[in-house]
């Protein structure tokens, strides 16, 4: 198999999101994630129209920010909140289909998640994105001193 293992399918939460690093073709690290793709898993994962195609494999990867302020994470660390199949912006409230990355609600509606590319074969997921390495499980470290804070407040 071509691409780097990241994790078990069986890994990957029905309600939440599993975190891991990644570093671009720069170097630097960010975060993303993997998410239950209960479209793929059911239909294929044929697209239906001009959103980003889904892995096809019954899960999904995004980079973790929302789209309103990309400095706001998705998964803070402890996995993502979800509702009827979406990703939740704890900060802002915005929605995104889990399987397209489409924002269906939110001061940042109509946009979408970046997508990275992942594969399923016999039970593990690989990062096949040939932007991206994987770096290894867990958030970022960072050493921003406002690092705990949830508020997108700036002062």
């Amino acid at each position: 198999m071509d691409g780097e293992r990241i994790t078990a399918l069986s890994e990957v939460p029905d309600d939440s999101t599993v975190l891991f690093r990644v570093a671009d073709d720069v170097g630097e690290e960010r975060e993303a994630i993997l998410v239950a793709d209960a479209v793929a898993a059911t239909d294929g994962g044929e697209p239906t129209g001009s959103e980003p195609e889904s892995s096809g494999d019954g899960v999904a990867c995004w980079l973790n920010y929302c789209q309103h302020l990309t400095h706001i994470k998705l998964d803070k660390g402890s996995g993502a909140p979800m509702r009827d199949g979406e990703l939740i912006c704890a900060n802002h409230g915005a929605y995104f289909e889990a399987d397209t990355g489409y924002c269906s609600y939110g001061p940042c509606e109509g946009a979408y998640l970046t997508d990275l590319e992942v594969t399923v074969s016999e039970g593990e997921v690989y990062l096949t994105d040939d932007e991206y390495e994987f770096v290894g499980m867990g958030p970022v470290e960072s050493d921003d001193l406002d690092r705990a804070s949830t508020s997108n407040v700036e002062f």
